[in-house]
């Protein structure tokens, strides 16, 4: 609301100020010194006809700038008349346009502001405006005044024009970078998405494979099959749960932010979930020998925790995954300061076990790593043994 009234303040006063300079000019042209007479002549009447139409064209100076200023330059290179509309019309022109159209229409308006300077500087003693400050006394000296004259007069709008332009861009480029700031936190939100997803359920999902063979292979003893069907009963039933928030934070809009009152994300595993994570796996069948050696663990930033418990829950996984019945070898140490190291040894199959997945496991826990600053390395270490390796920065907390 403010910025339209003051939008029409503004025109108004662009068409009064146009109107009244093309009175003055127009009286100065038909008034004879020394006479009663009117020097009437028919450019000092079109050119102040055409004047006040140029003046009232103003009003659609920020809608049509070119058309606006194209009209306005007309009266005083053609006719008599002033130039106040055309530059007027050149500060809206500069705002909206660069490069050829700016600077051609600023040298169409300096040459109409120098033929109107002209025409007042030649008026009889006390009948001219420009008198006071440029020199009829020779051509080049009235020469030289016109054109600084007309210089300054087009430079002011044309200034205020570009400066208004260089705003607007401006504006227009903090407003492109803030999109594109909330763009790539989108994605971030969804490649983090998309790990936890392939984290969770990619082990969860492993684990019920797993057990449901169990259960076919133990189906003759009951005991057996009723715990195997346990186990899948409920990580099915996790993995369901996980599925469910993966699809209620992707659901809507985007990654928007939760209403109030919303489900809370669920918390993060830290380094404390890691004999869990180990239990899980050795109920799937897994021969995990574990050893954890941290210190001050409690202590531990929670991206720290979460990325050591994702680096070994995709270890583990791709043991399950591509050695079955293989037995892995877990090493968590480290403490502030040091750094926390998660090692994991399984031997080799004797032949490649074909396994579903996508294979990107290793990508999404080498970005996790990289992300924090860490290192990982993967593969086998001789014929028989294959190493995963992954060592996590771990900044002691300040005293």
């Amino acid at each position: 609301m403010g910025r339209s009234v003051q939008g029409v303040v503004c025109t108004v006063l662009a068409v009064a100020a146009s109107i009244v300079t093309g009175i003055v000019n127009v009286s100065l042209e038909l008034t004879l010194p020394g006479t009663d007479e009117l020097h009437v002549t028919a450019a000092v009447v079109l050119g102040w006809f055409f004047g006040v139409g140029a003046s009232v064209m103003l009003v659609w100076r920020w809608r049509w700038p070119l058309v606006v200023t194209g009209i306005a330059v007309v009266p005083p290179l053609l006719l008599v008349a002033d130039s106040m509309a055309a530059l007027i019309a050149l500060a809206a022109l500069a705002t909206r346009f660069t490069g050829w159209w700016r600077w051609g229409a600023a040298t169409l308006v300096f040459a109409a502001t120098g033929l109107a300077v002209w025409r007042d500087a030649g008026r009889p003693v006390g009948m001219s405006l420009a008198e006071a400050w440029i020199s009829t006394e020779t051509i080049a000296a009235k020469l030289i005044g016109v054109a600084v004259t007309a210089a300054i007069y087009t430079a002011v709008p044309l200034t205020l024009g570009i400066v208004r332009y260089s705003l607007i861009e401006k504006r227009r480029l903090a407003a492109e970078e803030a999109a594109l700031r909330d763009q790539v936190a989108r994605r971030e939100e969804q490649a983090r998405i998309a790990r936890e997803m392939h984290d969770v359920l990619g082990h969860r999902l492993s684990l019920l494979s797993l057990q449901a063979g169990a259960l076919e292979v133990t189906a003759a003893t009951t005991p057996d099959a009723v715990e195997a069907a346990k186990t899948v009963r409920t990580t099915a039933r996790q993995s369901l749960d996980d599925l469910r928030q993966v699809i209620g934070v992707l659901r809507g809009s985007g990654f928007a932010d939760r209403a109030p009152g919303g489900p809370a994300e669920p918390p993060q595993p830290t380094l404390a979930d890691i004999p869990d994570l180990v239990t899980g796996a050795r109920q799937a069948g897994l021969a995990v020998n574990v050893t954890i050696l941290l210190d001050q663990a409690s202590t531990a930033p929670a991206p720290l925790g979460t990325a050591a418990y994702r680096i070994l829950q995709e270890a583990l996984t791709n043991v399950l995954r591509h050695a079955p019945g293989a037995t892995a070898e877990v090493l968590v140490r480290g403490g502030p300061g040091p750094g926390l190291s998660v090692e994991v040894f399984n031997p080799l199959p004797p032949h490649p076990v074909p396994s579903p997945g996508s294979g990107t496991g290793l990508t999404g826990v080498n970005e996790r790593i990289s992300l924090l600053g860490g290192s990982l390395s993967a593969g086998p270490v001789d014929e028989r043994t294959f190493a995963l390796r992954a060592w996590l920065p771990w900044v002691a907390p300040a005293p």
